[in-house]
């Protein structure tokens, strides 16, 4: 197969970018996305240029690194699909391909298709976790979870944070995954002691990232390669209006104040 690829170059985040046009001839259609991106930056490497930044680890859909534009779509062109998940017998001999990073204020190009998601990690920090008494790890029995709880936790916990539904939505709102996070923390009986202040704080930090607003456009939901249902944005406003409301004390975890 040969596949023209226009992709997105950037020196820096100070730097002005540009589509610069490639052609990779030879392409195995078994190749996932990123392998023959590997093809073209050996090429590159060989001729003495830069090679093209972009973001990987697993390369098995799992860790969220990899993620940006094909031909305008968050993933590519296939639904609940990772871009390192990507093949391209997907794709036609011959096919001319834009690239380009995720799109977002809150997302700064760093390099290339590199952009900056720290901002996911702050929110995080803000308020995703529970509290946990130190020691060795409780049974797993020990508190009962109803099923139909216990499912919704889990498929809200399917996210993997690698940014395709603020790239996808025109707003450039982090609400789905925000959502994701409060509700499969807030679902479980273990995590309803930091509730309340959770939503404020997981909210409150999402909106200083300067993340855009849900409209509840739903690209988000359709970009998602994990397939985060958009139930979970509802729950998220569910629990930041009650935690606004109905303002509960935080838990003190003992030894401390």
């Amino acid at each position: 197969m040969r596949i023209v690829l226009h992709i997105w170059r950037q020196a820096g985040p100070d730097q002005p970018g540009r589509m610069v046009r490639y052609e990779v001839d030879k392409v195995n259609p078994h190749m996932s996305f990123l392998e023959m991106l590997d093809v073209l930056n050996e090429d590159l490497v060989a001729r003495g240029e830069e090679p093209i930044a972009f973001d990987h680890d697993c390369r098995e859909g799992i860790c969220g690194s990899c993620g940006f534009m094909i031909n305008g779509m968050a993933h590519g062109p296939l639904p609940a699909t990772t871009v390192c998940q990507l093949h391209m017998r997907h794709f036609q001999d011959g096919d001319e391909l834009y690239v380009e990073p995720w799109r977002a204020r809150a997302f700064p190009v760093v390099k290339d298709l590199v952009v900056d998601r720290s901002a996911f990690d702050r929110i995080i920090a803000a308020g995703g976790y529970i509290t946990a008494p130190t020691g060795s790890a409780p049974d797993g029995n020990a508190i009962p979870v109803p099923k139909d709880k216990a499912e919704q936790a889990m498929d809200a916990a399917a996210c993997i944070g690698c940014g395709a539904c603020v790239a996808a939505c025109p707003n450039a709102s982090a609400s789905l995954f925000v959502g994701a996070k409060i509700a499969h923390l807030g679902l479980l009986p273990q995590g309803q002691p930091e509730r309340d202040a959770r939503a404020r704080k997981m909210v409150a930090a999402m909106q200083e990232e300067l993340f855009g607003a849900c409209s509840n456009v739903g690209a988000c939901e359709a970009a998602c390669p994990k397939s985060i249902r958009l139930e979970v944005i509802a729950r998220m406003n569910r629990d930041y209006l009650k935690a606004a409301l109905f303002r509960r004390p935080e838990p003190v975890l003992s030894g401390q104040g």
